[in-house]
């Protein structure tokens, strides 16, 4: 089974793919689907739709799953990353993916074993878990995080 795990974010929505078979885990690819800030939103929020479908076309996953929302102290940046959310979850649902959604302390429960892992422990714990992999970055870790959480909770 190959598992899809996204982060979704505006300036920068992670991505990583993995394969699952058994409790054996592989790393497939990871990236991370950039906007330009200078654009209108309705261009960024394109811009993420179609750098995911990408993504999904390439790597033909399975199922997908993304991190929950989180709700800032300012409004307007929650709103921002809400409707990045948008854009990345229509894509998964054009494609026809079922996408689970994870809180972010489930997330480092699963791959460190702690709720309240920071972010290097959990590249830490990514590279630990998938050998080899090189990371496109803080938020294709996040990502591949996601997908190994996902792979745990299996079918």
């Amino acid at each position: 089974m190959i598992i899809l795990g996204l982060d979704p974010s505006l300036s920068s929505t992670g991505w990583g793919a993995i394969r699952a078979e058994g409790s054996r885990l592989t790393h497939i690819a990871n990236g991370q689907v950039t906007t330009d800030p200078k654009a209108p939103m309705p261009e960024r929020l394109a811009m993420l739709h179609a750098g995911v479908a990408t993504v999904i076309a390439a790597h033909l996953p399975d199922r997908a799953a993304a991190e929950e929302i989180f709700v800032n102290r300012n409004p307007q940046s929650t709103l921002k990353l809400a409707q990045a959310r948008g854009a990345v979850l229509a894509a998964c649902g054009a494609a026809g993916l079922t996408v689970r959604e994870h809180a972010a302390r489930f997330v480092k429960q699963a791959v460190t074993g702690t709720g309240g892992a920071d972010k290097s422990q959990v590249q830490a714990m990514v590279k630990v878990l998938l050998p080899g992999v090189t990371l496109a970055g803080a938020d294709a870790a996040d990502a591949l995080a996601v997908a190994i959480a996902e792979a745990h909770l299996r079918p």
